[in-house]
């Protein structure tokens, strides 16, 4: 036998005492058709009396009665009084609070008319619609009273009404909010009822998750509507037939995010003024479970960023082809709702379409490739705002082909531009991904295109342009460890920049990237110990930042890139020695950066970057043996460590920032011999950087963060005199470093680090007088830094660490003076170029000194 479907609908606008609406009765008759499709007997019932009302649900009651599923639907006003529901009829009167009392219908009643009718019940409230007692046009269903003695007492929206046996209650809003009225025929909640409700296959309650989803997505937060159920069993509107759209299944989805996480998307989509859904889609599909905050916030400002370029592109490429034009419309559309597969899917039909005709048409080849070309840089913009990285490259690679058959001399100087973009856009896929090499590639590529264009336009933009690409192949040069490189890419983005500036001193853009420029060629003559030339790059970056964070001193962007310069100049100088000018860079770091906490107090970045510059504060005391000083500016850092993991516990950003501070604050203790203290703070350290890794194993950085936890405490067991403690926290650093060094042979930072955890177990095997173990150890340890040392001469670093490997081996060397002799040699060399650091110098009195002692012993 065929289920029993009834339903009453209620509309009400024409109001006679409190303001009208315009869409409820458009509503009730959407919802008569909708309802009426599925099988429901329907009865409509618009601008009725409290009377009439009263009167429809006695009718519908005796009617209906024995049915299997009862639905109630009202749209129109609605308001709590002292905690109870009303429906405002159209003869409701706020002239004082027991009129309103007498003139409104508590939805109790109506909530007992459905459970006297069938077993399934369904009350639907489009109901909140804002201040329904003023003069003034509004867009919303809720209440706000004029009258002092309404007020206190009227709320605005409905409350929560509880569970009730056998009834699901829909809410327009949440409670205690209002509902938008809409711009349209009908309201944002009955559009998405309408258009959801009759969704195959899906039980009632994921139906309104899509309701309730699609008003959240498409008022971008600011509407959110509510569902309370008392439901015994499943009701099913309409039976289930295939996979559910694409939208559909985003907008269940979106149900299961964290309030934490929606006020993340809800703020990136807000600063780039977008809609919802393409973040929440490229979100759900990132798998943002295993990122920390910060990588999180960063993928989707990167989303964000990508979805605006594409949406751009989409309102400004233009086609022919009519049908090319539809469905790239279509693909806007779809890219908006955050249905990116199904974007995609619109896109590549325009694409085949193109083919088709240029294959077909050789007439017409060049004009189709290149708007092919147009239609798959959009494909590869839609993926990139879903983060689908490897479909991004792959159009973005076709792109490049198609533009390669229609010919340079084919291209006019929109296409020429996003040929540019798309070399650029592939760069930073491939850097992405961690393809160094397609990444260097690619820049190349677009360096000899922007060359090229330089020469044939005038656009400064272009040469603007160009110098980036200089900075950003420089960058691949770096990581790929070549500084000389790099370095000359860097000066001539440098250079170029330092003439557009003089030519457009207005240009602000320009001007920060002429800073930027001058930090990275402090960065690679910092590297290559070139002390001298560094802080003069450092000093032209500081000051072009200071004159734009003086133009604008509320700009707390440049406010914080200019600490970022200051940073930079104090480690300089402490690694040059000079302890006094590092303190005072590090401090005037501080200073800014306490301004912007105190500006932002509950903004977690700026605290840590408070805590960061103690830090360095504590580093350059300790550097002066003041451990005391030391210790108080680590403990500071400390503080604000640990409360911000206590506000957010679940950051794993902000807990290896306390397992540091606690290593820290080690140090200074190790550096007053309080070994016990030093230990525990140790230890603690150790405790937060093994849950991280523990969590985590694929986690490169909390695995290394590990290691170097592992041997803090190693040293510290080994000044208590406890050197098989020590030796054995040596060896579990040893697994976690040699693992990482063969999991990327490349990797300079991980080869060095497996060096440095080398030479300690030999040292400690040393003092057990385990010789053979020893050797072993140094030899290693040895091989790895010549290694590095010869593969870039121009690192000072890696030289000196080379100087250090020499004498650790000497101890175990057949012939130590040759080994100590070539130790001597190389730290001469590096003082003759001055690439010896001032804290270093001594050891060439000390090598002199054991070779001293070796020629005395032959003698």
């Amino acid at each position: 036998m065929a289920e029993r479907r009834v339903a009453l609908v209620m509309a009400e606008d024409d109001y006679r005492l409190v303001r009208p609406l315009a869409n409820p009765i458009h509503d009730g008759e959407a919802m008569e058709a909708a309802l009426k499709k599925l099988g429901f007997e329907v009865t409509l019932e618009t601008n009725r009396d409290l009377r009439r009302m009263r009167r429809a649900l006695d009718d519908f009651r005796e009617d209906a009665k024995g049915a299997d599923v009862a639905l109630v639907y009202f749209s129109g006003h609605g308001v709590e009084i002292s905690g109870d529901n009303r429906l405002l009829p159209v003869d409701a009167d706020a002239s004082s609070l027991d009129q309103l009392d007498k003139t409104s219908l508590p939805l109790e009643e109506v909530r007992d008319a459905v459970a006297a009718t069938a077993k399934v019940g369904l009350i639907v409230l489009d109901a909140c619609r804002s201040d329904p007692f003023s003069a003034s046009s509004g867009e919303g269903r809720g209440a706000t009273s004029l009258a002092k003695d309404v007020a206190d007492k009227v709320k605005p929206g409905l409350g929560r009404v509880g569970r009730a046996e056998n009834i699901l209650f829909a809410f327009s809003a949440a409670p205690g909010e209002t509902a938008a009225d809409g711009t349209g025929q009908n309201s944002p909640f009955t559009t998405a009822l309408t258009k959801y409700l009759g969704t195959d296959g899906l039980e009632i309650r994921s139906v309104l998750t899509l309701v309730q989803q699609e008003v959240y997505d498409l008022s971008r937060g600011k509407q959110l509507p509510y569902v309370e159920s008392g439901l015994p069993k499943l009701f099913f509107a309409a039976a289930a037939k295939e996979q559910l759209p694409e939208r559909e299944r985003l907008l269940l989805a979106m149900a299961d995010v964290t309030p934490e996480m929606r006020g993340e998307v809800e703020q990136i989509a807000s600063d780039a003024d977008m809609p919802l859904a393409p973040l929440y889609g490229a979100l759900i599909s990132s798998d943002a479970n295993h990122l920390s905050a910060d990588s999180l916030n960063a993928r989707l400002r990167e989303a964000a960023d990508a979805f605006v370029k594409v949406r751009g592109e989409m309102k400004t490429l233009a086609s022919d082809d009519p049908q090319v034009a539809e469905l790239r419309r279509q693909a806007e559309e779809q890219l908006s709702l955050g249905a990116f597969d199904g974007a995609r899917a619109l896109l590549a039909k325009a694409a085949d379409i193109d083919n088709v005709s240029r294959q077909a048409l050789k007439g017409n080849f060049v004009s189709r490739t290149l708007s092919e070309a147009a239609t798959r840089f959009l494909s590869g913009g839609a993926a990139r705002a879903d983060l689908d990285y490897a479909t991004a490259i792959s159009d973005y690679e076709s792109v490049l082909a198609l533009y390669g058959e229609a010919g340079q001399t084919s291209l006019n100087l929109e296409q020429a531009d996003r040929q540019s973009r798309t070399l650029e856009e592939l760069g930073i896929l491939y850097t992405t991904v961690g393809n160094v090499e397609a990444a260097g590639r690619a820049f190349t590529a677009l360096l000899t295109n922007l060359e090229q264009r330089s020469r044939q336009e005038t656009d400064p933009s272009v040469k603007r342009d160009l110098a980036i690409s200089h900075i950003k192949l420089a960058n691949i040069k770096m990581v790929q460890g070549d500084l000389p490189t790099s370095l000359e890419h860097y000066e001539a983005a440098r250079d170029m920049l330092r003439d557009l500036t003089a030519s457009v001193p207005d240009e602000k853009g320009w001007l920060g990237d002429l800073a930027m420029a001058n930090d990275k060629i402090g960065n690679v003559l910092a590297t290559q110990g070139d002390v001298g030339a560094a802080a003069k790059a450092y000093q032209q970056s500081l000051s072009i930042k200071q004159k734009l964070a003086d133009a604008e001193p509320n700009s707390a962007y440049l406010l914080r890139d200019l600490t970022i310069t200051y940073d930079e100049i104090g480690d300089l100088a402490r690694t040059a020695g000079q302890l006094d000018d590092a303190q005072t860079a590090f401090e005037e770091s501080l200073r800014i950066r306490l301004l912007l906490a105190k500006n932002k107090p509950d903004d977690p970045e700026r605290q840590r970057a408070v805590s960061v510059s103690h830090e360095r504060i504590g580093d350059v005391l300790r550097e002066r043996g003041d451990a005391a000083g030391a210790l108080a500016a680590y403990s500071k850092s400390q503080a604000i460590a640990e409360e911000l993991v206590r506000r957010d516990p679940n950051d794993t950003d902000l807990k290896r920032d306390l397992s540091i501070s606690y290593a820290k604050i080690g140090n200074a203790l190790n550096d007053q011999e309080n070994w016990p203290a030093a230990l525990a703070s140790y230890q603690q350290a150790l405790a937060v950087a093994r849950e991280l890794a523990d969590d985590d194993p694929g986690n490169t950085d909390w695995q290394r963060d590990l290691s170097v936890c592992l041997e803090k405490v190693a040293g510290v067991l080994d000044a208590q005199g406890n050197v098989g403690g020590a030796l054995e926290n040596y060896q579990d650093s040893l697994a976690i470093v040699d693992r990482l060094a063969k999991l990327d042979p490349g990797n300079s930072d991980w080869q060095r680090d497996l060096s440095i955890t080398l030479s300690e177990i030999g040292m400690l095997e040393t003092k057990q007088r385990h010789f053979e173990g020893s050797k072993k150890a140094f030899e290693a340890s040895l091989g790895i830094r010549q290694k590095l040392a010869h593969s870039d001469p121009n690192n000072a670093i890696w030289q000196f660490d080379l100087v250090q490997a020499y004498i650790n081996y000497a101890y175990v060397a057949k012939d130590p003076k040759a080994v100590l002799t070539k130790a001597l040699n190389l730290t001469l060399e590096l003082d003759r170029t001055g690439r010896l650091a001032p804290r270093d110098k001594p050891t060439i009195k000390y090598l002199r000194g054991l070779l001293a002692k070796l020629n005395a012993r032959k003698k």
